[in-house]
């Protein structure tokens, strides 16, 4: 008579849980009776609740020394940075105290950040606009000028040029835009034709900013380019931002006297969406970044970008998708957008 093998199946996997549901129990045992485990890790709770206290109190820092509350909003996405940590410090130290007061930054975090961290562009669009700092040693501008042209927007806004290589960007750029306009150190391309170019003075003595009227077959909408200031850092001083506020100030004071609904500016303001300095800007526009972004859209350093503060800001018009490019030989990425106008 032929033997039937037999085979059982599922008593090693109901094994397999039974273990591990075993070990669940142990471990859970093992802290139920442990006595310590609210007792310590007390300094990691209070650096929980520090953290979550700087972040929901950014506004309150001072920038009296060293400008200390605006480099604190600048990089305030990367407190996120310190949640592992801390999750990591409590588990070593079996804490139930960090963990729990962990909750409270990671919660706040999530409340301001946690939107930026996904994708929120869709598709479709009436106009691709683009900004770059292209960086005045930039050294290969022509290239750099292929680059912004090959991504395919309308609206090209270009900033930190250097006189002696406007006429390079202005030939690079020739075939794809027919309408330009170089007002100092900032610069405007477009595929639609432009009238009414003219410097903004941002008080500083010199040409860093422009506005013109860009005219599309859906209407004219107004186009601010803007290069503010660089916070600055100064022995027994810190870091000192007055003239990129002034000349921030300046800028929101210009767009608030604009007469047309629809406004683009695109530029670096050398801030984030979070500094407070900047909000004779930003009270007024919105950020393309912040309502239709593809991630943080972080834009320098290139080589590792860690801040956003080249913007394309917007009032009147609706963004739809949001990003950076490529880089180039500049020290900031290039970013772009897509608006309904």
């Amino acid at each position: 008579m032929a033997q039937v093998d037999t085979v059982e199946t599922g008593s090693g996997g109901g094994a397999e849980r039974e273990r591990t549901g075993s070990r669940v129990r142990s471990v859970a045992g093992r802290l139920r009776r442990d006595p310590g485990i609210w007792r310590r890790g007390v300094l990691l709770a209070l650096c929980a609740v520090l953290l979550a206290l700087v972040m929901v109190f950014h506004a309150q820092i001072p920038n009296r020394v060293g400008n200390i509350g605006s480099l604190t909003e600048t990089f305030l996405p990367w407190f996120g940075v310190f949640l592992p940590l801390l999750l990591v410090a409590g588990l070593l130290r079996r804490s139930a105290t960090a963990l729990v007061a962990l909750v409270l930054p990671v919660a706040v975090w999530l409340n301001f950040f946690g939107g930026l961290a996904t994708d929120k562009s869709g598709p479709g669009g009436d106009l691709m606009v683009v900004s770059h700092n292209v960086n005045a040693d930039n050294p290969d501008p022509e290239g750099t000028a292929r680059s912004v042209a090959d991504s395919g927007a309308d609206v090209v806004a270009l900033e930190e040029l250097k006189p002696a290589m406007v006429p390079v960007y202005e030939a690079a750029l020739a075939d794809r835009y027919p309408y330009h306009s170089v007002q100092g150190t900032v610069g405007l391309w477009s595929t639609y034709p432009l009238k009414d170019s003219a410097p903004v003075d941002i008080r500083l003595g010199w040409t860093r900013a422009m506005r013109a009227t860009v005219s599309t077959p859906k209407g004219d909408f107004a186009v601010y380019v803007a290069h503010l200031p660089s916070v600055r850092v100064k022995l027994n001083a810190g870091f000192t931002a007055n003239q990129r506020d002034n000349s921030a100030d300046a800028l929101g004071e210009a767009i608030a006297r604009e007469r047309l609904d629809d406004v683009i500016l695109l530029g670096d303001l050398n801030g984030t969406m979070n500094d407070r300095s900047l909000n004779a800007v930003t009270s007024q526009l919105r950020s393309t970044q912040g309502a239709a972004g593809d991630g943080m859209g972080f834009s320098w350093p290139a080589a590792f970008p860690m801040a956003r503060i080249d913007q394309i800001l917007v009032r009147g018009v609706e963004p739809v998708a949001s990003w950076t490019l490529p880089a180039t030989d500049s020290d900031h990425l290039p970013i772009a957008a897509r608006v309904t106008l």
